[in-house]
């Protein structure tokens, strides 16, 4: 495929994402087809996405990712945890349009880690840490403890298992996002009892398709009320075993 076709491939991409007040530079459009052609390239030797065709990486992913800006002002949000990162959805492309953000990702698989930090590297992106480690023991770390205007993680868990995930990392009065795929009725009923353990309050949820493929999103903001009580998060493995 010629550098033509694709971009005539996401011609949507510029204009509705302008419509949401996300302007892009060509650096930044740059950008974007780096992060593409290295994701292809390192998927061919290890598993980072099911998703390989242009236009599909540019909505499932890129403008999937993005649209977390659309239900948070990320204008006043200085610093980003994305944990369980994966290929860096949604933390990098949120990176690439707003790049005064402090971005720290926490994967458990190393080699993904790798990935990132070569990708962080190419794209010539600063303030990005990329962390090899399981969410149990890095939010205990007194550097990432109640640290983070803004916590996010796509498609990881259920809520009541990413809630101990990802609101110790969370300062007070800041905001966990979780992005999901699917309806949330019964995933926010059984993740209530967490939210009052981990001292968070759930502040909004917002539904919205995809422009092409029209497949449904929700966004869940949750808001950390107070500092994580120190029994939380408990010892990894536990959250997933017994959810709160």
């Amino acid at each position: 495929m010629t550098n033509n076709d694709n971009t005539s491939n996401i011609n949507w991409f510029v204009p509705l994402l302008l419509e949401k007040g996300i302007s892009l530079t060509a650096q930044q459009l740059q950008q974007f087809e780096d992060y593409y052609s290295m994701l292809v390239e390192w998927n061919e030797v290890m598993n980072l996405t099911g998703i390989t065709e242009h236009a599909a990486v540019y909505e499932k992913h890129f403008y999937d990712s993005i649209s977390l800006a659309f239900f948070v002002d990320m204008n006043n949000v200085n610093s980003l945890a994305d944990i369980g990162s994966g290929a860096g959805f949604p933390s990098l492309p949120l990176k690439i349009c707003f790049p005064h953000l402090k971005i720290v990702i926490v994967d458990s698989l190393n080699k993904r880690i790798q990935f990132l930090k070569e990708l962080v590297e190419k794209l010539q992106l600063d303030n990005v840490t990329c962390i090899h480690g399981r969410a149990e023991d890095i939010a205990r770390l007194p550097e990432h403890r109640d640290q983070y205007d803004l916590v996010t993680a796509r498609a990881v868990a259920r809520l009541n298992v990413l809630n101990e995930f990802c609101l110790p990392f969370v300062k007070k009065e800041g905001m966990f996002v979780a992005m999901k795929g699917a309806q949330l009725k019964d995933e926010l009923r059984e993740a209530s009892n967490s939210m009052k353990e981990l001292k968070a309050r759930l502040m909004d949820e917002a539904q919205f398709q995809l422009p092409i493929e029209k497949s449904e999103r929700y966004i869940v903001s949750i808001k950390k009320l107070q500092s994580t009580p120190k029994k939380y998060p408990r010892k990894p493995g536990l959250p997933l075993k017994q959810p709160l």
